[in-house]
């Protein structure tokens, strides 16, 4: 089904090593590895550099840990992102697209912004996933993991559809076992772009200053960045055509249309066929 969707951070991979090369970045963290898309791009940059792909991912796939394993560029941390922070210094920018939610994610940026005080680095995430459907809509891969104060009531097996709050039984977009949805879209601590947005107005109350650059395709690449860095003037002149970019909008939302079209079709080919077989 994965085959029919372009989802991968990679798709992004162009501008995420540019900006890595404008800000000189050695050693670098990326949070969810699964099958390896995006962390062969960055090993390889990491290469180029002598320095460092550090890849946080509790259960990636097999073939993931035996790539990693033959890389001495690249160190692979079995642990969720929130308990595998602690172990990381020195880092230069961060790749997140893990638990598409809003109190992993927002925690996640916390924990980042306090090392990279403590370390003296300006603060460089990529985050993806700030778009439709887990922007305003929390998704949970071990829903127990999130505290139930956090937690909104979820579901398996219902689906997301575009302009639709509420989930769809046995339609949409959905996890089908693998992962859940909150069952409505919107309100407080809801969503990956919610996360992001809370985090920046707190960064700002703060007194510090955070740029934030979303480019609205692929699933949605957030970009957050230390204003005050000395690349920072050339990353947004950098990001700038793609941020908030009308044209890429527009393309993604028909790219979605079209395969949530084919979802439904299979749908009800498979009920048809159901249907069909009759009572076993």
């Amino acid at each position: 089904m994965t085959n029919l969707l372009i989802h991968s951070m990679s798709e992004f991979s162009e501008i995420i090593l540019d900006a890595l090369a404008l800000a000189s970045a050695d050693e670098v963290v990326e949070v969810c590895a699964e099958f390896g898309g995006m962390s062969t791009i960055l090993a390889d940059y990491a290469s180029s550099r002598n320095g460092r792909l550090t890849s946080i991912d509790p259960a990636p796939k097999q073939e993931f840990i035996e790539w990693a394993a033959a890389h001495p560029q690249v160190r692979h941390i079995a642990k969720p992102s929130l308990d595998a922070f602690d172990e990381l210094s020195g880092v230069d920018a961060w790749l997140i697209d893990g638990d598409h939610n809003w109190y992993t994610v927002y925690n996640e940026l916390n924990k980042i912004k306090a090392l990279c005080r403590r370390d003296h680095k300006p603060l460089l995430v990529f985050l993806h996933d700030i778009g439709w459907p887990s922007g305003r809509r929390d998704m949970y891969y071990a829903p127990d993991q999130i505290p139930e104060a956090f937690r909104h009531p979820y579901d398996y097996d219902a689906g997301a559809l575009l302009d639709q709050k509420v989930l769809v039984p046995g339609r949409g977009f959905r996890g089908m076992g693998h992962f859940a949805f909150a069952e409505m879209e919107g309100g407080p601590r809801n969503g990956v772009l919610t996360a992001v947005e809370d985090f920046v107005e707190e960064t700002r109350q703060g007194g510090s200053g955070i740029a934030f650059a979303e480019i609205p395709a692929v699933f949605g690449l957030g970009v957050l960045f230390d204003t005050g860095a000395d690349w920072g003037e050339a990353l947004a002149q950098q990001l700038i055509p793609y941020h908030e970019n009308s044209l890429l909008a527009s393309l993604e939302r028909n790219r979605l249309r079209n395969y949530l079209t084919v979802l439904d079709w299979q749908d009800r080919a498979a009920e048809a066929m159901a249907h069909a077989a009759g009572p076993r």
